[in-house]
């Protein structure tokens, strides 16, 4: 008997470790392929946080001698719809187009930034998150809208970009109606 419960308890012990250490390698493959071993602290986050706020703040001051120079030749901006790309040149001339129509530009004083490098993968590289209000002025209607800015930033440039903002809720603003299809 004294045997039985020796054995059973010394074979117990045994499935104990087992899970532990299988328990613990899990851990350890799971910490080696989470976040951190695929995003690390941008080592030049001020300048970058720098270049991508001059360039907002450019964009929507009509400084477009200046927002051409923290974009690459190859820039390509997305958003705020999945369907929605512009080239540097095509950026510049929106821009233009959209201070027709616009007056009293702003982006707020209370942006927040968050920056990080990317390790590998096609998302390699150095990135700028910001967010904040853009407000405007458009057939007489006051206008602000959070907006979420994202962009790689290589050599002190934006080369790719991704906006996001809620535009149906500008175009509701700006007295525009949804009409749905008729049905049949």
């Amino acid at each position: 008997m004294k045997r039985t419960i020796k054995r059973s308890l010394l074979f117990g012990a045994c499935v104990l470790f087992g899970f532990v250490a299988t328990a613990q390698t899990k851990s350890t493959s799971t910490a080696k392929s989470g976040y951190n071993s695929k995003v690390v602290e941008n080592p030049n986050a001020d300048a970058d946080i720098k270049v991508v706020s001059d360039f907002l703040h450019a964009l929507v001051a009509a400084d477009m001698a200046k927002a051409k120079t923290l974009m690459t030749s190859s820039y390509k901006g997305y958003g705020p719809s999945s369907a929605d790309s512009l080239t540097s040149e095509q950026t510049i001339s929106q821009w233009e187009q959209i201070h027709k129509a616009r007056t009293n530009e702003k982006i707020g004083q209370d942006l927040k930034h968050a920056t990080f490098r990317v390790k590998s993968g096609v998302t390699k590289g150095d990135w700028v998150s910001i967010w904040g209000n853009y407000s405007f002025t458009q057939m007489g209607k006051n206008i602000t809208t959070p907006f979420q800015f994202t962009a790689h930033v290589i050599n002190g440039k934006i080369d790719y970009s991704k906006i996001y903002y809620d535009n149906m809720h500008v175009a509701k603003l700006l007295g525009y109606k949804i009409t749905p299809p008729e049905s049949k």
